[in-house]
């Protein structure tokens, strides 16, 4: 199988043909799905390495209550290799989990407006253990060392 690198939105007008693999930077139009390679997972109140949020998957099965913490917004952008107007999408998965876990944001992270909101919108950052345990987070950076922190699903 070949791999193809792309900077830049990616547009199909006739959908995508097989799976996109591994980390998807940028914007991608059309139909499809995204594998994620490489996921990390955190089990346990911690500080995400900017290499586990690179990978854009994080798992939990902890059975108690776990916090995240994201890395700062200078070592989360130079692992990403982030610019003004980067956009990316952080999964996290508590299927497997038997306590909540809960987002923090950190140094240079500006948390979204949206979490003024009600518990279960967009603005949650907790995510519920079992069937229900997923969420994706968006973080869009206003330059290469600040993102805000949104949930979007």
């Amino acid at each position: 199988m070949s791999s193809t690198t792309f900077s830049g939105p990616v547009t199909s007008t006739n959908g995508f043909i097989g799976t996109l693999t591994g980390n998807v930077t940028g914007n991608v139009a059309g139909s499809g799905s995204i594998t994620h390679a490489t996921t990390s997972a955190i089990n346990a109140t911690a500080t995400a390495t900017a290499a586990e949020v690179a990978t854009g998957y994080i798992t939990s099965t902890s059975a108690s209550a776990t916090a995240i913490t994201l890395p700062t917004g200078t070592l989360l952008g130079a692992a990403l290799g982030a610019v003004r107007g980067t956009v990316f999408d952080l999964y996290v998965d508590n299927t497997a989990g038997a306590s909540t876990v809960t987002m923090v944001v950190a140094v240079n992270g500006i948390l979204s407006s949206a979490a003024a909101d009600t518990a279960g919108s967009f603005g949650d950052l907790t995510i519920a253990a079992g069937a229900t345990g997923l969420a994706r987070f968006t973080l869009m950076f206003s330059s290469a060392t600040a993102y805000v922190f949104t949930r979007t699903a």
